[in-house]
């Protein structure tokens, strides 16, 4: 079951964290939890640490360990210490916030030598920090008091037993002895306070550390080097012999190039441009050469904060290696990309989609700006749920550069998503295929072939033959053969020649310009058809005068296989004539005046008698009755 509280101290005040019911570990002191706060936005993860408000004891009379602890967090800020959050107190329990963070005894078996010390690097820098800056003691470091994060960074916690050097004295070492992790107490404590080596119980502790995590670990002679310096010299019965943190640092365990990188990456809010520009300008180079799975999992959360994506040199010289994936295992892809796809599908790509929710400006644009090499590392799911919310709201910023980045991205989702997701709403057809549709030629190459065959066998030149979609007309050779006409048949029909081609040419009207595909029936048939004809003509030429082929080439040219040529596209020689049309111009009527008539003249004795009047003797006088009309 799920708490519900509402949180803060007196600067602020978060709402509704929900608190994990099971525990993650279980201390003397206190219980740790997993907790989360969603809000509109965001889901963020913590860990809280559950306690008793108030413990006996003489040392916790005016404020029990937990809280302590809390109000120490609070104070010592550093990188490499356990990241305070909030705290607050309800009924008689006390609740510490803090980053999400496991205890290290939980994952401290699946780290090697490397990450080992990685983090010793980053323990020995927090402790650092509190003895030459913060003049204080941490006087309990033990592996209960380092957790690690979710990026692989070791942090500090346990600050309970934390003090001043001013008020650090064999009272106060008494009163907690029992408390602390008895193999980490120095048995020489008295001493460092009388010879005021205050230091010296911290780095007692450190040794008996790295010790116990690296006895099984050291399989190279550094570590094994490591190993014995921190047994001999930071675990030394004589105080005054052991180092400080300072020297501790130097040694060659702790000068891997790796740990100098990540070193580099926790402080560069502390490093000058000049130095920055520096690091990232070798940067790609140097992380080539170590294991990608290593640099992801330790170096990607560094590698994608706000102060690398947001400098000139790292947006030049790293990010187009970080934010780029191997496609193939080739030298050449691996010397382009620091990540194979599995590596940045685990490490990168939540971290990616976590900086998505970022509203700022640079850091969007940066982002889309390498969009296109990575977004097929996302699955549909996350780029239509998580990605595609975030562009929609950036196309309707008021930054111009940031709305026009923002719509390149969103053309490249919709190959993946499609339009419909990308855009939204109804679509539908406007835009039509206006490419011309490829042409065939009716005639096939062996129909070609056969017609030149046939030709040239009957003696007709094939240059005199052109193929047009014109009618053929049959009159043209009717009216250039002076041969008698054939007697028509008893019954046949009547039918003139004017019929015959209005007839074909009514047809011919019916069909679609456009189709000139037609059945390979009905190409076998034109192609008989023609070759009987041209063997009539053959046969014939000897009664026809030269104007016969001429009449010839008509006949073919006017069948139904068009030129190629005469499907151009031509230019329109502009007509000057009116483009009204006259209805009337097949009215007016044509005399023929083939045969002449020759009247005979008529004599004048001849047209009066023809004009006299004779009266009928039969005529009566009564003329019509009615009856008659």
């Amino acid at each position: 079951m799920k708490e519900v509280h509402k949180m803060g101290n007196e600067q602020s005040e978060i709402n509704g964290i929900e608190i994990e019911e099971k525990a993650i570990e279980v201390r003397d002191f206190w219980s740790q939890h997993s907790a989360y706060v969603l809000d509109s936005e965001n889901l963020t993860n913590l860990t809280v640490l559950i306690g008793e408000f108030t413990i006996d004891g003489l040392l916790w009379v005016s404020q029990g360990p937990l809280e302590q602890y809390g109000k120490n967090l609070m104070i010592y800020r550093h990188p490499c210490i356990l990241k305070y959050v909030t705290s607050w107190k309800k009924y008689t329990k006390y609740y510490l916030a803090v980053e999400e963070a496991v205890p290290l005894s939980q994952v401290v078996g699946t780290l090697n030598p490397l990450q080992i010390s990685i983090g010793l690097h980053s323990i020995a820098k927090a402790l650092y920090f509190l003895h030459e800056q913060a003049q204080s003691s941490h006087n309990n470091v033990c592996t209960t008091s380092v957790y690690v994060t979710r990026d692989g960074s070791w942090k500090l916690g346990g600050m309970e037993y934390l003090c001043k050097y001013k008020e650090l004295n064999s009272d106060y070492l008494g009163k907690t002895k029992s408390s602390r992790y008895n193999k980490a107490v120095d048995p020489n404590e008295e001493a460092c306070i009388v010879k005021n080596r205050k230091c010296s119980i911290d780095v007692y502790a450190f040794g008996v550390l790295a010790c116990e995590l690296l006895k099984s670990k050291s399989n190279d002679a550094t570590s094994t080097e490591f190993y014995e310096f921190c047994k001999k010299s930071l675990q030394n019965t004589d105080v005054t012999q052991r180092p400080s943190f300072n020297a501790i640092l130097e040694h060659d365990f702790f000068n891997h190039d790796f740990i100098t990188i990540h070193n580099f990456l926790v402080e560069l809010p502390l490093k000058s441009d000049g130095e920055k520009t520096q690091f990232f300008q070798q940067l790609a180079e140097r992380l080539n050469c170590f294991d990608s799975t290593l640099v992801a999992r330790l170096l990607s959360g560094l590698l994608l904060s706000r102060l690398v994506l947001l400098n000139a040199t790292a947006q030049k010289k790293l990010l187009p290696y970080l934010l780029a994936v191997q496609n193939d295992v080739t030298e050449e892809s691996s010397s382009q990309t620091l990540f194979p796809e599995e590596v940045f599908k685990k490490h990168l790509c939540p971290k990616l989609l976590e900086i998505f929710k970022v509203r700022d400006a640079q850091i969007r644009m940066v982002l889309l700006e390498h969009f296109r090499n990575f977004m097929h590392m996302f699955s549909e799911e996350e780029l239509q749920l998580y990605i595609l919310p975030e562009l929609l709201v950036g196309i309707k910023d008021t930054n111009d550069t940031l709305v026009s980045v923002t719509l390149r991205t969103l053309a490249d989702l919709v190959p993946i998503l499609g339009a419909s997701t990308v855009i939204g709403g109804k679509r539908a057809k406007l835009f039509h295929d206006g490419r011309p549709t490829q042409m065939e030629r009716r005639l096939s190459k062996s129909m070609k072939t056969h017609l030149k065959n046939s030709v040239a066998n009957h003696g007709v030149l094939l240059d005199q033959i052109s193929l047009s979609s014109d009618p053929i007309r049959l009159s043209s050779v009717t009216d250039i053969n002076p041969l008698p006409e054939r007697p028509r048949p008893d019954g046949g029909e009547e039918t003139s020649m004017d019929e015959i081609e209005q007839s074909t040419d009514g047809d011919l009207e019916n069909w679609d310009e456009w189709d000139t595909n037609e059945g390979q029936n009905q190409l076998v048939n034109t192609e008989h058809s023609i070759t009987n004809d041209l063997q009539s003509l053959a046969s014939e030429k000897h009664s026809l005068p030269s104007k016969a082929a001429l009449d010839v080439k008509e006949f073919v040219r006017r069948g139904s296989i068009p030129d190629i040529s005469e499907l151009d596209i031509k230019n329109q020689v502009k007509s000057n004539k009116s483009d009204d049309m006259d209805f009337f111009q097949d009215m007016e009527p044509v005399i023929n005046t083939n045969n002449k008539y020759v009247v005979n003249e008529i004599g004048h004795s001849n047209l009066e008698s023809k004009l006299a009047v004779q009266l009928s003797n039969d005529a009566s006088e009564e003329g019509w009755g009615e009856e008659d009309w």
